[in-house]
């Protein structure tokens, strides 16, 4: 089944209001981003001041009348209250429900909070919403996607990569938020840290970067007509990982969790077998085999303990991840460790990276399982590994003691998905296209525009086609006929589906244009519903 939304392009409020009243705000294309502060940790505030660039309207959220007008650089002051939220402009305090912030010829800005050193700015509305125990509240920038992605891709992936791999960045950031793995907030869907993705806002965009997203408008990774959950990270150190073998079941913590058959573990080169078994993981991650991810700085690492340092440092990290539910026998405060006799890999991934690891002590033996929990427990001053792509080598004396402890390991990040040094090395070294990006690092995945169920209202998409080539993809429909609009040109086309059939599509590459399109879908006759896209298709054997 296709996702059930209508979508719509360009601002999601009118710029022009009447009446006093704040526009409908529609969630169609609409991300709705909670802002963190300077060190990018706490969400919920207690005071925040808000400042437009131009005239700003403040509206009721429910009634959506304008309550309040602040001047261009007016000081707006929100402060959490027992009964609402304080607002203040020039010295005069109102106490109001939710609100909306909205700065229809600006943008907004949020005084004292920056952004790369430069001051934070955003397009779109801020939302202002209390907690439901009234202990502090949320700022919320609710900004257009591909403003938002615009904020998003430059400071996910260094310009230098070049544009087709920023390209391959804007669509899985598009995914992404989409999509995301967990939400963790129900009043917004994504936060501007990397607990999400890095959004920074207005003064943090590049020219390359949003060009890199205005050619990829409305673009999608999809898999089995859904949009994928579209991972990624720094360096996958040569080998991606399996998302099982990487991340629990947000909701159930089963781990390793349910396969993902878009998101398998993929060497860079045909060459590399898988390294689950200890012998060639070592031999993998103790050289520096030229792959993808080499220009990294975190290709190939190591980090030291002395045996006395690392048992202090599991003395804390161990208690504090056994609050997961990962390390068994639960570790807690105040436990005696007892000296470390052996630690050692028990289970991997195909990319070599450590699922479960033992750490065996004169007093017990621990099972730490999953990838963050392992780079959480082994810390090096106050630092988790940058990856659990790891190999150990414990160093003895004479009587056979271990005396020091060393980690060598490749990569930074999870490992799942695609590699952002990877893809800039095929960018930028192997000159590929950020749809062969794409496809190497997510298995069996097609692109497109999202898929929508058409019924009741006709519904608009905009689309970027690199070389002009698509095809119209129904995946539900018993019509005997689709219409459209593709660029301004009405046209109706039979679709002879078989019940055996799962998708049925037909080629409209005649009516794309190389670059923006538009395509108006309009609802089958007798009120049937239809569940279709665009798919792109792409020379160099993509989609063919």
């Amino acid at each position: 089944m296709g996702i059930k939304i209508k979508l719509i392009t360009g601002l999601f409020f009118l710029l022009v209001f009447s009446a006093g009243v704040l526009p409908v705000f529609s969630d169609d294309n609409i991300v709705r981003v909670g802002l963190t502060d300077n060190k990018f940790q706490n969400v919920l505030k207690q005071e925040v001041t808000v400042y437009g660039t131009a005239e700003c309207d403040i509206c009721d959220k429910e009634t959506r009348k304008i309550i309040a007008n602040a001047a261009e650089g007016t000081d707006i002051t929100i402060r959490n209250g027992e009964v609402g939220l304080d607002l203040t402009i020039k010295g005069k305090t109102t106490t109001l429900r939710d609100f909306v912030i909205v700065c229809p010829r600006g943008v907004l800005g949020v005084k004292d909070l920056t952004r790369k050193g430069k001051p934070a700015l955003y397009h779109g509305a801020f939302e202002v919403v209390q907690h439901p125990d009234r202990k502090g509240f949320y700022l919320v920038n609710l900004v257009e996607t591909q403003e938002y992605l615009k904020g998003v891709v430059p400071n996910e992936m260094p310009v230098r990569f070049g544009l087709e791999a920023l390209k391959a960045q804007a669509v899985a950031a598009r995914n992404y938020v989409l999509t995301p793995r967990t939400q963790a907030y129900k009043e917004f869907n994504v936060v501007d840290s990397v607990a999400s993705q890095v959004y920074y806002g207005v003064n943090t965009e590049d020219d390359l970067a949003t060009r890199a997203v205005m050619e990829t408008d409305g673009i999608v990774a999809l898999h089995n007509n859904e949009p994928i959950l579209a991972l990624y990270s720094s360096t996958a150190g040569g080998y991606t990982e399996s998302y099982s073998n990487a991340f629990s079941d947000p909701l159930t913590k089963m781990f390793p969790s349910i396969h993902k058959p878009y998101l398998t573990a993929v060497p860079d080169k045909s060459e590399f077998q898988p390294l689950n078994e200890e012998d060639k993981a070592r031999e993998f991650y103790e050289t520096k085999i030229p792959s993808f991810d080499i220009d990294s700085p975190y290709y190939r690492w190591q980090k030291e303990w002395t045996v006395s340092e690392l048992e202090d440092v599991l003395k804390s990290t161990l208690a504090a991840q056994s609050k997961t539910g990962f390390i068994h026998p639960a570790f807690k405060q105040g436990d005696e460790l007892g000296h470390i006799k052996d630690i050692k890999v028990m289970k991997r991934g195909d990319s070599g990276k450590a699922i479960e690891v033992e750490l065996m002590t004169d007093k017990n033996c621990y099972r730490i399982a999953k990838e963050l929990v392992i780079r959480r427990v082994f810390q090096k001053d106050g630092i988790s590994l940058p990856s659990a792509n790891i190999i150990f080598e414990n160093k003895i004396d004479s009587y056979g003691n271990i005396t020091d402890v060393v980690i060598m390991g490749g990569g930074f990040g999870h490992g799942v998905g695609m590699s952002q040094y990877g893809a800039g090395y095929m960018a930028t070294k192997l000159k590929q296209p950020y749809y062969n990006i794409l496809r190497h690092y997510y298995t069996g995945i097609n692109l497109g525009t999202l898929p929508v169920t058409v019924c009741g209202d006709e519904v608009k998409q905009t689309f970027w086609a690199p070389i002009g080539r698509a095809q119209l993809v129904i995946t539900n429909s018993t019509a005997a006929k689709i219409a459209v609009r593709i660029n301004g040109k009405a046209m109706e086309f039979p679709v002879t589906k078989t019940i055996f059939q799962k998708d049925y599509r037909i080629d409209i590459s005649r009516y794309i244009e190389d670059g923006a399109n538009t395509i108006v879908f309009y609802p089958p006759t007798l009120g049937r519903a239809v569940t279709l896209y665009v798919e792109l298709v792409e020379k160099y054997g993509y989609g063919e």
